[in-house]
């Protein structure tokens, strides 16, 4: 779990980090402010995806809490701003916090 949790967290951090890139500029062109803003906080949960997808191969724990903060922040900028693609962002990397969770539990040793 912790492996498929880090790669998945990987890639999709690379591709909100495309979009949210595309989202800012974009809304830099047109002027709109809340495009804009949204676009900003879809870099920084790109990057906690990236970083809890990196601590989730040794530090699943520590993944998890990176990845309930990019839930919390994308749900919250979903909210707020015309960028609406960042609430579903925000809902993956809760979902992929509950797989750090899991992961992180040591199986149990079966006695024979």
């Amino acid at each position: 779990m912790r492996i498929a949790s880090g790669i998945i967290s990987l890639a999709l951090g690379l591709l909100v980090f495309l979009q949210s890139c595309t989202v800012g500029i974009g809304g830099a062109a047109f002027g709109e402010e809340s495009a804009t803003q949204g676009g900003s906080v879809g870099i920084l949960v790109a990057l906690l995806f990236i970083i809890g997808g990196a601590f989730a191969f040794a530090l699943p724990k520590v993944a998890m809490v990176v990845m309930v903060l990019a839930g919390i922040f994308g749900i919250a900028a979903g909210a707020t701003t015309t960028y609406a693609d960042i609430k579903v962002w925000g809902f993956i990397a809760l979902a992929l916090a509950a797989m750090n969770y899991f992961g992180s539990k040591k199986p149990k040793d079966k006695q024979a």
